[in-house]
């Protein structure tokens, strides 16, 4: 650009300005390693785009959200939840003056680490690995260090900070809000919204339940169809929200959050699936059968170094973790063909199940 020509992300910045009090300014961001800015992209924007580019966020097009090995070709991945968690992050945000390019940025890189065959996947690494193991701090680890053939991605603070809190107990999850920016906050909320609706339209399409199990009193409060169901939880949840941002009593404490009546409903549609469709499917033959093999996997890798690949040998402090990085990173498709390769003849009802 011209000596005189005002760089675009400049003018991008300054238009940050109109974003409300509390909004985070991608001009105050900070990385670990600095970097020459973008004459044309903010940093949030920047980090964006990485992880859209990144082979982690690619292999989730192939990774489970609820259903291991579903019959049909609608039924919700990490990669179609991740985009659908960014678009309801991406409306909250607008309507409430954040920054919206972060919050876009840390929705779609929140499942980055997520294991094959989804919470299944995770809960058996949990149970090996020592120190244990989440999908959340993998994908901070996938960010930082794997990444880029082990260079990370050098996202911002402020995006890693989304993508690693954006994990939400059982119970009331709103009532433990961290001292996380609203930015972060609106990730972790957005991720509910969206899992909670799909889910349940996956568990429809599956015939594991059918529409007159849903209860009707929260039918009643949040609406009887998927569309009107998100509509009410994201519009409540803008309208609470906007009530806090408007507080000028610096004591008030400024959180997303949904009217008392809406995250009654919420919370009761979540337990409802809990006991009736996530549990319930952790103990069905095909999730049983991909917690076999996800065992299978990390015992055979840990005593065979020689047949993990270099790149997670070179950047774990032990073999555990090295074992870890390399089988949670694998599709659901990918574990299944390595462990047919391994262990034919030996554990082949695993995939009777799976194929």
């Amino acid at each position: 650009m011209g000596d005189n020509v005002k760089p675009i992300r400049e003018k991008l910045e300054i238009r940050e300005d109109l974003l409300c009090s509390h909004a985070k300014r991608s001009s105050k961001s900070s990385r670990v390693v600095d970097e020459p800015k973008s004459d044309v992209r903010t940093e949030f924007q920047r980090d964006r785009d990485r992880i859209i580019h990144s082979n982690a966020f690619r292999r989730l097009k192939h990774k489970t959200q609820v259903f291991i090995a579903p019959k049909g070709d609608h039924y919700v991945t990490r990669l179609t939840h991740t985009l659908e968690v960014s678009q309801i992050g991406r409306t909250i945000a607008r309507a409430l003056g954040l920054n919206e390019d972060l919050v876009e940025a840390m929705t779609l890189g929140h499942d980055m680490g997520h294991t094959p065959f989804g919470h299944a996947g995770e809960d058996v690494l949990n149970t090996l690995v020592p120190g244990g193991f989440s999908h959340a701090s993998q994908s901070i680890r996938l960010v930082e260090t794997l990444e880029k053939e082990g260079r990370g991605l050098n996202l911002t603070e402020e995006t890693k900070e989304g993508i690693l809190n954006h994990s939400k107990p059982k119970g009331n999850f709103f009532a433990e809000q961290e001292n996380i920016s609203l930015e972060s906050q609106v990730c972790r909320l957005s991720d509910a919204i969206a899992y909670v609706n799909h889910d349940v339209l996956d568990a429809l399409r599956s015939g594991w339940i059918v529409q007159k199990d849903l209860p009707k009193e929260i039918l009643l409060t949040l609406g009887n169809t998927h569309s009107e169901r998100v509509d009410t939880l994201v519009t409540n949840t803008i309208e609470t929200s906007e009530k806090f941002l408007e507080q000028e009593d610096a004591s008030v404490h400024i959180t997303i959050s949904m009217s008392p009546e809406i995250t009654e409903a919420m919370l009761a549609l979540r337990d409802y699936m809990f006991q009736n469709v996530y549990l319930p499917v952790g103990e069905n033959k095909e999730t049983q059968a991909a917690i076999a093999l996800i065992g299978e996997l990390y015992n055979y890798y840990l005593n065979n170094k020689e047949e993990v690949p270099n790149l997670y040998l070179d950047h774990a402090d032990t073999m555990d973790r090295a074992v870890a990085d390399y089988v949670s990173g694998m599709t659901d498709n990918y574990a299944i063909s390595v462990g047919e390769k391994l262990f034919k003849g030996i554990t082949q009802d695993i995939f009777n199940s799976l194929i």
